[in-house]
């Protein structure tokens, strides 16, 4: 037991170690996007109006941080990053922070509640078609995910505010309201967005359980079992159904990692004021202190998402410590 919790201690250990290497990887990138550019940032920044001034050029430089050494430049971006110290939007002169602390919290409730729906019934739809492979249910099934894997998610979108919105009008199109201030309204807003980015995720859900399943209840094992006498559900629900789930797990993971940096056009089509259309924004008015906070953010999600998956697959598998 002690060997298995030091092998298991020393696998978390190691994919944590990975998982910070990546961010500062991604952070390294990230500083010299603004170096790479063709042309000078600040001038980029100014616009056309302003570029011929040279006070104000020299001013953007210098609130830039690009009038420095480049390794002064990029050992400052570390060390203020590791304190989540990502500098001020050139727009208002705000604290970028402050953004993210504003729209990163409505962009994981919307990943996680579409990531909660999409697992409930893709997890579900999967076992129901393996246990009756060849049936009208399993063609069904089969039928909608391969709708739900190719389907845009701008087109299902759109389709469910004609639907749901337009038509039946049982749901408000678009637009956000803070749970404290309207708990009913700020859920009804989260309904069709929820609904919209959980059902492509459900379907590879699905389509990976389904397969899954099958394959594991066609293993020797789970032929011993049955022929000592074992109920077939206590050998799908507690022998079969574990290991099934061990690669489906990893299509969550990398699904909800996805999800954070998609969620870009289904935030705008129903108007969801979250991080990944922050950096649009950040994108659009050239603030590229912000747009570089964004993508920090973004993929440091991503990462770590990844890496909590790593995390469950090795406690499932120990094939994998």
């Amino acid at each position: 037991m002690q060997r298995r919790c030091r092998r298991l201690s020393r696998f978390f250990i190691r994919r944590i170690l990975l998982a910070l290497l990546q961010v500062f990887i991604i952070a390294t990138i990230v500083f010299s996007i603004i170096h790479v550019m063709p042309g000078d940032p600040a001038l980029l920044a100014l616009g056309t109006e302003r570029q011929q001034d040279p006070a104000a050029v020299a001013e953007m430089r210098h609130k830039l941080g690009i009038d420095r050494p480049l390794i002064e430049q990029y050992t400052t971006w570390l060390r203020n990053i590791s304190k989540f110290d990502f500098g001020n939007s050139l727009f208002n002169n705000e604290p970028i922070k402050n953004y993210l602390a504003q729209r990163l919290p409505r962009t994981l409730e919307l990943a996680i509640i579409s990531t909660i729906i999409a697992v409930f019934i893709g997890i579900v739809s999967g076992i129901i078609a393996a246990l009756r492979r060849g049936s009208a249910i399993d063609v069904g099934v089969t039928t909608l995910t391969a709708l739900g894997i190719s389907l845009p998610v701008y087109v299902l979108g759109t389709l469910f505010i004609l639907i749901f919105c337009i038509n039946l009008k049982w749901l408000p199109a678009s637009g956000f309201v803070k749970f404290s201030q309207d708990p009913a309204g700020h859920i009804l807003r989260l309904i069709l967005p929820s609904l919209t980015l959980a059902f492509g995720m459900s379907a590879s859900i699905a389509r990976m359980t389904r397969s899954s399943l099958l394959e594991t209840l066609n293993k020797e094992y789970i032929q011993t079992l049955r022929a000592k006498g074992l109920s077939k559900k206590a050998v799908i629900f507690k022998h079969a159904l574990r290991n099934a789930l061990i690669p489906v797990i990893t299509i969550i993971g990398l699904q909800f990692g996805n999800l954070m940096g998609g969620t870009v056009l289904v935030e705008y089509l129903f108007n969801w004021p979250g991080l990944s259309t922050l950096l649009v924004e950040a994108v659009s008015h050239r603030d590229y202190p912000l747009a570089q906070g964004c993508i920090i953010a973004i993929a440091s999600l991503f990462i770590f998402s990844n890496m909590i998956v790593d995390l469950l697959y090795g406690f499932l598998d120990p094939r994998v410590r």
